[in-house]
């Protein structure tokens, strides 16, 4: 019980880690193009931004899934690393349809893996918002900067 507590509990770690550089990345390439994030027209641009922000938040989520399938292939607890992916794609979405189970002895690592899901939809839900908030604060701010100058 307690080394899945540890393994399930250092595999959220992980991804919350790969989460954050994700996030410094995304932030990163934001304030590199902050001049044309400003420059009108503005409504073309958030929609770059916002599928720009969207694909990176669809490629940690992926990764988060990546890591958890990984982790059961390496403790061998499927036959093949597709099984392994799919549960984790079903568990890490917190869909769990139940065709597939863990063996007994290593049962907990699904709800670890399914609370990691959901933290991270959270926290990339959040994200998601608030890149969109800034830009369009920095946006709105250029345009009365404009107006007055």
């Amino acid at each position: 019980m307690f080394m899945q507590l540890a393994l399930g509990s250092a595999i959220i770690l992980i991804t919350i880690l790969f989460g954050g550089l994700g996030v410094w990345a995304l932030e990163t390439r934001l304030l590199v193009g902050h001049a044309w994030l400003v420059r009108p027209p503005h409504r073309i641009k958030m929609m770059v931004v916002l599928s720009g922000a969207a694909l990176a938040v669809i490629l940690l989520f992926t990764l988060g899934v990546w890591v958890w399938a990984l982790t059961f292939h390496l403790l061998g607890i499927f036959d093949s690393f597709e099984l392994a992916l799919y549960f984790a794609l079903v568990t890490y979405t917190t869909l769990g349809f139940g065709d597939v189970l863990l063996p007994v002895e290593w049962r907990l690592l699904a709800g670890l893996a399914s609370a990691n899901g959901l933290l991270s939809m959270g926290i990339y839900t959040a994200i998601l918002v608030e890149v969109v908030r800034q830009v369009r604060i920095l946006q709105a701010e250029a345009m009365r900067d404009m107006r007055r100058g």
